[in-house]
């Protein structure tokens, strides 16, 4: 089974500041459905932005979407989306400690922080706006509160296009690169059989997961010299960089998510 695994903004949509090719996501839709690919969508996206996005750019349905930075999962059939149950048992179980209210407790009166709007927060997701400026001691003093206390990981990125920094805690069962582990489990995949694009901070564990990876051409720096450092860590990661001027297209958002699949042999 083919699957094809991406982020969406700014990895699959073109929502940048950087040139997109008009043709891409008519050909992404194309090529995923000739191909017969399973196409998963991990997102920070919530259902609805999700759904948003599809209106908005014109992108397919996916056949599974991992929104909420991982956190939900839903498959996508006859025209409806089923919510996984089994994903929020897996997590419970995985990790007993998590408790949200709790985190939230632990973090008040940190200056430079702010809880983000309700429909950015779910039972296994705790998330903040973050003065980018301000980052170092803010992450410093959330170490000192929550690291290690709640069966937690704690991702922080940066929004290049608002200037802003983004700060979600997760349950360490239940982010991008677990969630993607689950839907390969399910449909009994290997890793490597599995492609994930990304763009950002938050992509960096399915990234260096062991699945076969696609930086994008507009990855963030920061996020290439981490994936990067990764690989050198470890040989045997596979990770391939976009580069564009590939059947004339630029390697930008879309484009680099059909120049990875192309070059993992997911589209003949």
């Amino acid at each position: 089974m083919k699957i094809l695994a991406t982020d969406l903004d700014r990895t699959l949509l073109p929502n940048g500041s950087w040139e997109s090719d008009s043709e891409a996501i008519g050909l992404f839709n194309d090529l995923t459905e000739k191909n017969d690919v399973l196409v998963v969508y991990v997102t920070g996206r919530n259902l609805a932005l999700t759904e948003n996005a599809i209106k908005e750019f014109g992108v397919r349905y996916p056949n599974i979407l991992c929104s909420d930075v991982g956190t939900s999962i839903r498959k996508y059939e006859n025209g409806e989306w089923k919510f996984d149950e089994g994903w929020v048992d897996h997590v419970k179980k995985q990790s007993p400690r998590w408790d949200a209210m709790a985190i939230r407790d632990a973090v008040v009166g940190i200056n430079g922080m702010r809880e983000q709007e309700s429909e950015h927060l779910n039972q296994f997701k705790q998330s903040y706006y973050v003065e980018h400026e301000k980052n170092d001691r803010v992450l410093k003093q959330v170490d000192e509160r929550v690291k290690g206390k709640f069966d937690e990981v704690i991702v922080y990125s940066f929004d290049s296009q608002d200037g802003k920094g983004l700060l979600d805690f997760l349950p360490a069962s239940a982010t991008k690169q677990t969630a993607l582990e689950y839907v390969a489990e399910e449909f009994g995949a290997a890793k490597e059989d599995i492609v994930f694009c990304g763009d950002s901070g938050n992509d960096i564990f399915p990234l260096t997961a062991g699945f076969c990876g696609v930086l994008v051409k507009n990855a963030d720096d920061q996020l290439v010299e981490n994936v990067k450092k990764a690989m050198h860590q470890n040989p045997e990661l596979q990770v391939y960089f976009a580069k564009g001027d590939f059947k004339g297209l630029n390697g930008y958002y879309t484009s680099g998510v059909i120049e990875g699949a192309y070059h993992y042999r997911v589209f003949d």
